[in-house]
């Protein structure tokens, strides 16, 4: 849903995993390059994992934290 001055854009933190954001968005990215993304909601990595990067594509699921034991 497009952001209006009376509905803002979305954008949900998840602590362990990527940021949501509602689409559609276009990222800058740290070299000054800027990707798009025409979908309705956009997973953004914040892992740095992803083969995708900036997207996500669920890489942080496949790893435990170095601070975490496997279950």
């Amino acid at each position: 849903m497009p952001s209006t001055p009376e509905r803002p854009r979305r954008v949900t933190i998840d602590p362990d995993g990527p940021i949501l954001v509602e689409g559609p968005v276009e990222v800058k990215l740290a070299d000054g390059r800027l990707v798009t993304s025409p979908r309705f909601v956009v997973a953004i990595c914040t892992c740095r994992r992803s083969r995708t990067y900036p997207w996500c594509d669920t890489s942080h699921r496949r790893r435990t934290k170095p601070d975490q034991e496997p279950t």
